[in-house]
């Protein structure tokens, strides 16, 4: 017959056991020590750079980005608070708090037309046509960072990807997924119809129609139904959008 284990091995078990889980316990805290002094020395390091191109942090859109994203890294928000070390030596804490309020200016100017949407290369040009010549340059990734900092305020501001773009929403509308795919399939002509949606996305007629009705109750898309055929549903963000760059480019065939 097989033996059974005895008292005497199964107590020396249960202190190997304890053992390992001991050391398993030093190494882990050893480990967390050398780390928390990397990311201490990171910051530091982080701080020198920030406090010797501090101008050109200021100044550069696009040196902004990298600089942002080597914040990201170690998980630094320089954005975190308009005051400390990050505000005090850069000064992006209240540059992205004032561009916050440029935003929202320039979207409650735009929102009888718009509805409450407007695409982020639209609100970029009217950003920086109010903040004229000789203010500090704004590139479309600052007015991203600063619409994230107004989701303090509530829901009302959010960012919708369309494409290879995005829109900007400044209203309280509930936009789900469904919302977002139409609007992503509304991009290239500024409108859609139902049978488009069905066909593209093969959805039923009445998950259709519930989606562009939503689109309308909040005021983000009209009906057009004088068109020829099928009604159509617009989304004047996208068409004010696309009507701009067809006068660009027609001005620009015109020159040539």
């Amino acid at each position: 017959m097989r033996r059974g284990v005895g008292a005497g091995a199964i107590a020396k078990k249960k202190l190997a056991e304890a053992k390992y889980k001991e050391r398993g316990t030093v190494l882990a805290e050893d480990q967390l020590v050398q780390m928390s002094k990397q990311l201490e020395m990171f910051k530091t390091n982080l701080e020198e750079f920030a406090s010797k191109h501090k101008q050109e942090i200021r100044k550069n859109p696009q040196f902004r980005v990298q600089f942002q994203d080597m914040c990201a890294t170690i998980g630094v928000d320089p954005l975190a608070s308009g005051k400390g070390f990050w505000s005090e030596m850069l000064g992006v804490g209240d540059f992205y708090y004032e561009l916050g309020v440029q935003i929202i200016e320039v979207c409650l100017a735009l929102k009888h037309h718009n509805g409450g949407l407007i695409t982020l290369s639209e609100l970029h040009q009217h950003v920086l046509k109010g903040r004229g010549k000789l203010a500090q340059d704004v590139s479309p990734d600052d007015i991203i960072r600063a619409i994230k900092k107004l989701k303090v305020l509530g829901h009302g501001f959010g960012i919708i990807p369309v494409g290879g773009s995005y829109l900007v929403q400044s209203v309280p509308a509930e936009l789900n997924m469904d919302h977002t795919v139409v609007l992503q399939l509304a991009e290239k002509k500024g409108f859609v119809t139902v049978s488009e949606i069905q066909s593209s996305l093969n959805w039923e007629t009445e998950r259709a129609k519930h989606v562009l009705e939503h689109l309308i109750k909040e005021g983000l898309a009209w009906l057009d139904s004088q068109s020829e055929g099928e009604a159509e549903y617009w989304l004047p963000a996208l068409f004010t959008a696309l009507y701009s760059q067809q006068i660009t480019l027609d001005d620009t065939t015109g020159l040539s």
